[in-house]
């Protein structure tokens, strides 16, 4: 019999990340993105549900809370459940630098506050039931450089200042970590700012699975790489499990995904972990095997779902009916081998 938990997911913000600037390619709606998910079919299973981008022109932060219910309407009527959100933490959306001024590190929080409104209604409505939102420091590993210790302490200053929001509404949040987040940027500086922000209950990590392969490789911090190109299965083993099990008891929430060893950045993102298809022939990563280890007593840190990352697929992938179909196949394997009831 087939595992109940947890959830399968599709993020929706593949249609928006990278998308919509000069020279980029344009933005998918969220009504395609919705489209594209319930069509994808394997075996008689589909997406349990989806992961939000609350920014336009998906989901406005400051969408009336009879607007949000529509949303919610729509999103339930697919049969599907909402999990985890995206707050808009960045400069030039609602948020600022986590590590700046005092008015900067202000709208950070905003932004998670605005955020916690929009999990409310959600909740309320009934479709959504579990997940996080999701955050990053909103700056860069060039900028933190210039004053490592100082910087650190003060994202984690505004970590824990919006967790107290967070936790206010019954929120937790998750710490996207990708190479190109400030103190964020390796396993290592991940682990010490979860430790300095101190907050488990309420402020965690949010392991993808195409991101954290970087970490190993030290992308934007060679001293913290764990592996060096050429490496062997038993090195990748050893370095895999020195990573995760250094930053596993932090991760309530997870990114299913494949990696090719390089980054990639498109319209206004910087470059962080290529996210590739769940086939893709140069793909670093056994994606069954290495979910396991991220996966290991999930349920007990409050994991009820786990979601596909496509961030900065090209359109003609995303609206390729096979590219999810070959992604429901590959997360519910993850699902079949890890998952619990």
């Amino acid at each position: 019999m087939s595992n109940v938990y947890p959830k399968i997911h599709n993020a929706m913000w593949p249609g928006l990340v990278g998308k919509g600037s000069p020279g980029a390619e344009p933005f998918i709606s969220l009504d395609r993105m919705l489209d594209l998910t319930t069509q994808a079919e394997v075996n008689g299973q589909k997406f349990d549900g989806v992961d939000l981008f609350l920014f336009d022109p998906h989901i406005n932060i400051d969408l009336s809370d009879d607007d949000v219910k529509r949303i919610a309407d729509k999103i339930a009527s697919k049969g599907l459940n909402v999990g985890s959100l995206v707050a808009p933490v960045w400069p030039g959306t609602v948020g600022d630098s986590s590590m700046g001024g005092p008015e900067q590190r202000a709208k950070f929080v905003l932004a998670v506050k605005k955020a916690c409104r929009i999990a409310k209604i959600l909740n309320a409505h009934g479709v959504r039931k579990y997940g996080v939102i999701r955050i990053d420091a909103a700056d860069g590993p060039a900028h933190w450089l210039s004053d490592p210790v100082g910087n650190t302490r003060r994202i984690a200053a505004t970590f824990r200042e919006a967790a107290v929001v967070a936790a206010a509404n019954g929120e937790r949040l998750a710490a996207e970590g990708e190479i190109c987040w400030a103190g964020m940027h390796s396993w290592k500086n991940m682990v010490d700012l979860l430790e300095q922000v101190d907050m488990p209950g309420t402020v965690g990590f949010q392991a993808d699975q195409a991101h954290t392969y970087l970490y190993l490789m030290g992308y934007n911090a060679p001293e913290h790489a764990l592996l060096q190109p050429g490496y062997s299965q038993a090195e990748f083993d050893a370095a895999y499990t020195k990573m995760t099990d250094a930053l596993r008891p932090w991760t309530i929430d997870f990114h299913v995904a494949q990696n090719d060893g390089t980054v990639h950045g498109s319209g206004d993102h910087d470059k962080t972990g290529r996210h590739c298809p769940a086939d893709d022939p140069n793909g670093k990563l056994d994606i069954t095997a290495t979910a396991g280890y991220w996966l290991k007593g999930a349920a007990d840190r409050g994991i009820r779902h786990i979601c596909w990352d496509g961030c900065m697929f090209a359109n003609a992938t995303l609206e390729n009916p096979k590219t999810w179909n070959t992604i429901l196949g590959a997360i519910i394997k993850v699902r079949d081998a890890h998952g619990w009831s």
